[in-house]
């Protein structure tokens, strides 16, 4: 039986995370669960799952949960840090979004926990932090992005001495055939309309942007230890092929599945066993076709921005990510145009210039001045973009 912590339990991937633990109850045990404020389904969640602690970041939600449980309930970034330390954890799924992923993910580390990482962020902002508080710890950190996963698999199957690159795939989101002028007017709702997965909010603008191909890129530099130039990505709309690994004799292995996020969180939490019918199996007949092209990084030039955030190092990665985070609110907000969005990371990203990022005081310090940087930048486009819907 393996003890689980859920960090980001109210989440996509937190709810598909406790959805494979209740299919498996001999195998699996929720100890602890944390949210940032959804407290009517985290409730729920503690009722069906009985966890030895909760913790909620809001302040509010989690006076709102104390009054209707009789768990321990901890509050703010310290209560979601001493969660993901809970002493009888042997597996944390890291899944809260954002750079708030970033403190918990470390504390789990710190304990020698092995983390199941679904927060791409984490590795983005201070992978070089992160790389080495595992090292220190003696922990693991297992993919749980279904790309990463992927590879992961991959290489278990294929050696990693022979390898010569890797593919990650991605959907190209809902807007890959629309032109420069029809990205102008996208709208948050439209942005969110998903054409393979269910995410949440952010990280579905992220895909629609190429910006979440982006991180995954900055991810796999860090979690498989490659540069850039081993680092592949191509658009696979029907996201049935989820990565592939090429190796230095040309043949590739990949990794096909049902696009179904319980696929990877399974293979994280089983690891290194398979559970038996975990999602629907895959019928390629019935696919018929997969296809794949280059992705347009002129009309999305998000995923460029950030092979060039790689590139430069240290600190310009977590600006990369600070910049597209206030960037991607404002959008979803109404007050940034969708093809804003790439400009005000790029704007960021020039007005810095990239220190060292093995400390992590200068990680976050950057990761502030890109936020507040932004946000200035989003005022800017905000009035610009009022002024030319006056002139019409």
């Amino acid at each position: 039986m393996k003890n689980i912590v859920v960090l980001g339990s109210t989440g996509s991937i937190g709810r598909s995370t406790l959805s494979v633990v209740a299919e498996h109850p001999g195998l699996f045990r929720v100890v602890g669960l944390a949210a940032r404020r959804n407290h009517d389904l985290l409730l729920r969640q503690v009722r069906d799952f009985s966890p030895e602690v909760v913790a909620v970041f809001d302040g509010e939600a989690a006076r709102t949960v104390k009054a209707g449980c009789r768990v321990p309930v901890l509050d703010g970034p310290e209560g979601l840090e001493e969660v993901a330390r809970h002493p009888g954890a042997d597996i944390v799924i890291s899944a809260i979004e954002g750079s708030a992923g970033l403190a918990p993910t470390l504390a789990a580390l710190g304990a020698g926990k092995t983390v199941g990482l679904a927060n791409k962020e984490t590795l983005v902002i201070a992978g070089a932090v992160v790389r080495r508080a595992a090292r220190e710890h003696g922990a693991r950190i297992l993919p749980v992005d279904s790309e990463h996963s992927a590879v992961f698999q991959c290489l278990e199957g294929g050696g990693r001495e022979h390898l010569r690159r890797i593919v990650l795939t991605a959907s190209g989101g809902p807007f890959v055939h629309k032109s420069a002028g029809e990205l102008r007017e996208v709208t948050p709702e439209e942005a969110l309309r998903h054409p393979s997965w269910s995410m949440g909010r952010k990280i579905t603008v992220d895909s629609a942007t190429l910006m979440n191909k982006g991180l995954e890129v900055i991810e796999a530099h860090h979690l498989f230890d490659l540069g850039p130039e081993r680092i592949g990505v191509v658009v696979h709309p029907q996201s049935i092929v989820h990565s592939l690994v090429e190796f230095v004799d040309g043949s590739l292995l990949a990794q096909l599945s049902v696009p179904d996020m319980r696929g990877a969180i399974a293979y994280a939490l089983s690891y290194p066993q398979r559970l038996d019918g975990v999602i629907e199996r895959l019928d390629l007949a019935e696919v018929g076709t997969l296809s794949f092209h280059e992705p347009d990084t002129e009309r999305f030039p998000c995923l460029a921005y950030a092979y060039e955030a790689l590139r430069a190092g240290g600190t310009m990665p977590a600006v990369l990510n600070a910049a597209n985070e206030v960037a991607v609110e404002a959008f979803l907000q109404g007050r940034l145009a969708f093809t804003d969005i790439p400009v005000v990371i790029r704007q960021s990203m020039g007005e810095h210039t990239a220190a060292r990022a093995d400390d992590l005081e200068a990680v976050l310090e950057a990761h502030r001045w890109a936020a507040g940087r932004a946000l200035e930048l989003v005022g800017t486009a905000s009035s610009s973009q009022g002024r030319t819907r006056a002139r019409r």
